[in-house]
This record gives C-alpha cells, structure tokens and sequence, in this order.
C-alpha cells in the first residue's frame, strides 16, 4: 500500500475541487474527498446538494468509486471545502464507512489535518449495530 502523507492526500482533494452550479438552485463541488484503499489505490469524489434533500456527500461519491472498482477497505480518507479547509465526515459519512467493510471500524485513518488522523472508532464509538444490554 502506498504511505502517502496527510498533505498529499489534502492536496489531492483539493484538486477536484471545482463548485459549479447545476440546474434549479442545485450545485455540485464544493466538497471533495480523496481515500486511499487497503491495496493502495486512490479514489476521489465531490458532494452534490439537491434541494429535494438526495444529494449525497464527497465521502460517498469516493466510497461508490472505490466500490465500483471492487473494493471496500479505506486506509486513509480526507474531505476539504473552500480554500482546502479539511471537514470530518458526518455521522451519515461515518456510519457508511462502517458498514461497507467492517475492518474500516478499527484500520480507516480520518484525516482531520495535516498533523491529525484518527481512526474511525473514535469518531463513531457506537456504530449502528451495536447491541445494548442492560
């Protein structure tokens, strides 16, 4: 697998970002995510806002990628917005990660930074199916 750092993968999203306008009041670009996979392949996708409220986030036009090329490991991933600010997934972003592959749970590093990753189990410490017992 490739060891690219937290600024190329920065650097790499915000390379396709490009905000534009689509039909209606409905946009498109303006935030992107980069993911590395487990096998060292990049992948990259941007937002789409649609005012019906089925638009989708950076992370899963990434996620769907991946996905189509026949994988679902993350190593690493990133989203930035505006001038390369880094975003953290929403919970929705969160939860996705997780159910695509399970091991992402524990191996996925969130870029929050240059200098900052943590793993996805920090940021989603009670995952969807999580079984409570009293």
């Amino acid at each position: 697998m490739q060891n690219l750092t937290n600024r190329h993968l920065i650097d790499q999203a915000k390379a396709v970002l490009r905000p534009r306008k689509l039909s209606g009041d409905n946009t498109a670009g303006d935030v992107a995510c980069a993911l590395l996979s487990f096998s060292g392949n990049l992948y990259f996708g941007v937002c789409i806002d649609i005012n019906s409220g089925i638009g989708f986030c950076a992370e899963h036009s990434a996620i769907a990628a991946m996905v189509t090329a026949g994988e679902s490991g993350i190593a690493k991933i990133v989203a930035v917005w505006g001038d390369g600010v880094v975003l953290p997934p929403c919970g929705r972003c969160r939860e996705f990660m997780y159910q695509i592959d399970s091991a992402n749970y524990t191996q996925t590093e969130v870029i929050l930074g240059e200098n900052r990753a943590v793993k996805l189990s920090e940021l989603l410490p009670h995952p969807y199916d999580e079984v409570w017992r009293p």
